[in-house]
């Protein structure tokens, strides 16, 4: 029995050590999920701000359009031509991809001797498809007149 009260103790050491080892596996599982946690948060808040900034941007092209449709709707009118209706299909820079309606109403009223005009211009700028997370639109007005 003596020689096998050593092996004894060192059987009981291991049968500790072995115990004490999966102790550290749940703590260190538990950070692993609090941080994979903390991670796709922080991925989810950042694609939020994301979208937003460009949703901003994709906006301000919008109005910038949407103006651009009433200048170019007041020109044609103090040239003599205010169409009811017309589609501006942009091409060029930022503006590129924007669609614009521009409808132009007519009324005309006596000023002193003179004939004069009043133009309201009413712009509307769309891009992208309704429904989808890029779709913006903007509608500008204006109103103005050929009197002097």
């Amino acid at each position: 029995m003596n020689k096998h009260s050593p092996n004894t103790r060192h059987g009981s050491a291991a049968l500790a050590r072995s115990c004490g080892r999966g102790f550290a596996l749940v703590p260190a599982l538990f950070l692993v999920v609090v941080l994979g946690a903390l991670a796709l948060v922080a991925i989810r808040v950042g694609t939020g701000q994301q979208h937003a900034v460009t949703m901003g941007l994709l906006q301000a092209r919008a109005m910038a359009a949407a103006r651009t449709g009433v200048e170019w709707g007041a020109y044609r009118a103090l040239n003599g031509s205010c169409a009811a209706s017309t589609t501006l299909n942009l091409t060029e820079a930022a503006l590129n991809g924007y669609v614009v309606v521009v409808r132009c109403g007519s009324t005309t009223f006596a000023n002193g001797a003179a004939t004069s005009h009043s133009y309201t211009i009413n712009s509307t700028a769309t891009s992208g498809t309704y429904g989808q997370p890029m779709y913006v639109r903007r509608v500008f007005s204006s109103t103005f007149t050929d009197a002097t």
